[in-house]
């Protein structure tokens, strides 16, 4: 029997998981709404092609979407920050937070758009919708360890660059809690599998693994990922993660060797990958492990993550090519 999928789901008292059904398939890609005296916040706010679903997610939780007043984004590809612009015309307090190196996306997305239009052709509409700017007077630029209060949380920016150059993660000390972004990999509900979403042009393992380092020597006891939900075994879930970006990579290094195109890579991580999801959900019935698999490559899809490695090892180890 399909599952019915729940829009909002409370996590803890000020704190809610708001499922973007992106794509129409529940647990891939989630917003989380924060409450509390400083306003209501988002954390991501998913693709432009699910602001509705967003809004009804907010207020299946029992809010308004023109109160919220944060929006913090943890960086500014399209399943993340997409939204953010065309959010503001249902928010009129709200005000968005984003580091820096991804502010200029926001106030003007078209380079990202045409990026982005190159890979998905005819799909854009279904998949991202429309990205519209951010009034720069609409955006609180971010740097490493500045501070934001939202909620009745305070979060520390920790700039977590690997997957993304312009990539932060909020910490909040007194609940020993992060929000992570893309930095701690992708986790669907009911599968202990971490899974590193690595798409070009980013990907850093040397970045990547220092940010980790740095979540880890947080000893957080709960991550709260985009791709999906909370996790609470965090050390044990950034050691799979790290072992998995170099595992991965040590399989990549040897198609791109054998000039495999980015097709054939893509379908060697499948060929490796996909047993281990099957073998980690914890549902054993095949239908479970077909849909965890088929959320997994929505998530984070293996051809670009081949592209990612192939222009990582390309622009910066040539060398593990030789």
């Amino acid at each position: 029997m399909a599952e019915t999928p729940s829009l909002a789901r409370q996590l803890e008292e000020d704190l809610w998981i708001l499922d973007t059904l992106f794509q129409d398939e529940p647990g891939v890609i989630a917003s989380y709404l924060l409450t509390g005296p400083n306003g209501l916040a988002l954390v991501d706010v998913g693709s432009g092609a699910t602001i509705e679903t967003l809004l009804n997610a907010i207020r299946t939780s029992g809010h308004d979407p023109a109160e919220v007043k944060h929006l913090l984004i943890t960086h500014v590809h399209m399943d993340h920050a997409g939204a953010a612009g065309a959010l503001l015309a249902h928010m009129p307090q709200a005000t968005v937070y984003v580091h820096r190196i991804g502010a200029p996306h926001l106030i003007d997305p078209s380079k990202l758009v045409k990026s982005a239009a190159r890979i998905y052709g005819d799909q854009m509409e279904r998949l991202w919708g429309h990205m519209e700017p951010v009034p720069e007077d609409r955006l609180i630029i971010l740097d490493d360890t500045s501070e934001v209060t939202v909620g009745e949380r305070t979060f520390a920016v920790l700039y977590t660059p690997g997957h993304a150059i312009h990539h932060v993660a909020y910490y909040d000390r007194r609940h020993a809690a992060v929000f992570t972004g893309d930095v701690a990999g992708v986790r669907l509900e009911g599968v202990d599998y971490v899974r590193p979403p690595t798409p070009p042009p980013d990907l850093d393992l040397e970045q990547w693994s220092a940010s980790i380092e740095r979540l880890k020597a947080l000893r957080a006891r709960s991550f709260y990922l985009p791709h999906f939900g909370p996790v609470y075994n965090t050390q044990d879930h950034l050691t799979q993660l790290r072992d998995r970006l170099y595992a991965w990579g040590d399989l990549m290094i040897a198609g791109m060797r054998e000039e495999k195109d980015d097709h054939a890579l893509a379908a060697m991580l499948a060929e490796a990958s996909d047993p281990q999801v099957a073998q980690m959900v914890v549902d054993r019935s095949p239908e479970a492990i077909a849909t965890a698999v088929l959320r997994y490559e929505i998530a984070t899809n293996y051809l670009m993550s081949a592209q990612g490695y192939m222009r990582y090892y390309t622009k910066l180890h040539p060398e593990a090519l030789a």
